[in-house]
């Protein structure tokens, strides 16, 4: 089944831009379709892979800081050709 998945990294510390960053790095080198916008990341893939890919990648990244906070929202479809019609 295919998902999308929409995620908002908020490092509670100084020098949250760092891991802001390493973390939409680590999402941009997998093989999954990653969008960017100012406020979140979207990524794309199936659902199997692509929660076993966000489990270690969001470990990775709360390892490497003090406190963050992850928002999440999975929607249970392909949304990565999404196109505003108004």
């Amino acid at each position: 089944m295919k998902i999308s998945v929409d995620l908002t990294l908020s490092p509670l510390q100084n020098d949250y831009e760092v891991h802001v960053i390493n973390f939409i790095k680590a999402l941009r080198a997998s093989k999954f379709t990653v969008l960017e916008n100012p406020l979140s990341t979207q990524i794309y893939g199936e659902y199997d892979e692509l929660m076993l890919f966000l489990t270690k990648a969001i470990k990775t990244s709360f390892e490497g800081a003090d406190i963050s906070v992850l928002t999440m929202k999975v929607v249970k479809t392909d949304r990565s050709d999404y196109e505003p019609h108004f």
